[in-house]
């Protein structure tokens, strides 16, 4: 299987302006080409396909106006043009149908204040000891907190908002099966708490978002002041992007650790569907649900189950987790949000609600372990799902390791 190592560069300041000026050539070949398909399509033809994308390139690079282009690498123009057209690619599949999941957006043209990449293939870069070398770039100084599984068959040179330069390297892995060691979780997801586990244990998320949203919008506000093209008003800008990456790499770093536990200490891993998609829609609790990371922590469990050997299930999302007695499987009706603990009605079981959630998230995953109050095992065979109907496998293609 395929993963990224990602590598922190330390350029010097002619690297970096070498950088900013392939970075440049990369954004106004995919703009360009962009605008070109959009013109053909307006004119009713048909998109242009990668090699016409490429001579037309060429021809480009002949025009004094665009004779700059000629000053750094060919490499990533070209491979620049190749993702145009596996974003293209990906529109159409997703309008047809073809492509699961929600229907993505076409390609949209390319700021210079986001993100910039830039990437190369396996024979035009070099790796050293303590520098990886790139053409027209030079040696960059690079540190390896770890070593590279096999030869990357590709690197790519990335500069996000904050100013930070990173190299990802994408490498062919062999999947190591963790020994079985016949361990089951159920996992409830929730805002208060982050993780219910069915033992009873729970995490707590860091709420990164939560701590900086004051600094946040007092950043935000003093950008909004400066005048736009201004010095001043680019650092503003980066002043506030240097936030949202300690944002994303607090909760980054979090959900990394805690989905390496679980997927280590457990061989089967059950997660409830949620509709992540709908909850964000709630504008009380929207801000709350994005500052979590669900599915980026539902994609790590099912990357890194696959990775190790272990078993990862999604049970349906209309499986009554919360309303279903974990002890007798008798349904006591829907609960409101503020109700965290409640009695059974037809046992007298006393439940933690989220604790009472993922016992069920288990039981549905077929590891049916429920113990009534007088310690005995009971079966809820009757009362779930069948397995076919309520279980979803997601199969990610790439595992992307920080």
């Amino acid at each position: 299987m395929k993963a990224r190592y990602r590598y922190r560069i330390y350029p010097t300041d002619q690297q970096k302006r070498l950088l900013a000026q392939l970075f440049g050539c990369v954004r106004v070949t995919w703009n360009d080409a962009l605008s070109y398909c959009e013109q053909i399509y307006r004119e009713g033809g048909k998109k242009p396909k990668y090699t016409e994308l490429s001579q037309r390139l060429t021809q480009l690079k002949k025009i004094e106006e665009k004779r700059w282009l000629t000053e750094v690498s060919s490499i990533p123009l070209q491979q620049s043009l190749r993702d145009l057209e596996a974003a293209y690619s990906n529109f159409f599949k997703s309008c047809k149908g073809q492509r699961k999941g929600k229907k993505i957006r076409p390609p949209r043209f390319k700021k210079r204040s986001a993100k910039q990449s830039a990437r190369f293939t396996d024979n035009g870069f070099q790796i050293g000891q303590h520098n990886v070398t790139l053409p027209k770039i030079g040696k960059l100084k690079i540190v390896w907190d770890r070593d590279l599984p096999s030869i990357p068959s590709s690197v790519t040179v990335i500069k996000d908002a904050a100013d930070r330069y990173e190299l990802s390297f994408v490498v062919e892995i062999t999947p190591e099966k963790l020994p079985d060691n016949g361990q089951a979780v159920g996992i409830d997801l929730g805002i208060a708490t982050f993780a219910t586990f069915d033992s009873g244990e729970k995490v707590d998320a860091p709420k990164p978002l939560k701590k900086h949203l004051k600094r946040l919008r007092k950043a935000s506000r003093n950008l909004s002041r400066k005048q736009k093209g201004s010095k001043r008003r680019e650092k503003a800008r980066k002043r506030v992007a240097k936030i949202h990456a300690k944002i994303k790499d607090t909760r980054t770093d979090f959900l990394h650790k805690l989905s390496t536990r679980i997927v280590r200490e457990n061989q089967a891993i059950i997660l409830e569907d949620l509709n992540t998609a709908g909850m964000l829609k709630n504008r009380k609790l929207s801000r709350a649900i994005s500052d979590l990371g669900w599915r980026t922590f539902r994609e790590m469990l099912s990357a890194k189950s696959e990775k190790y050997g272990r078993d990862f299930r999604v049970i349906s999302r209309w499986e009554p987790t919360s309303q279903r007695c974990s002890c007798c499987g008798e349904i006591g009706g829907k609960k409101e949000l503020s109700v965290r603990e409640w009695r059974c009605l037809f046992c007298n079981a006393f439940h933690d609600r989220d604790t009472n959630a993922a016992l069920n998230i288990k039981a549905a995953g077929g590891h049916s372990e429920a113990i009534n109050e007088h310690g005995g095992k009971v079966r809820l065979s009757k009362k779930k799902a069948h397995l076919d109907e309520a279980l979803t496998i997601f199969k990610p293609v790439q595992l992307t390791l920080f």
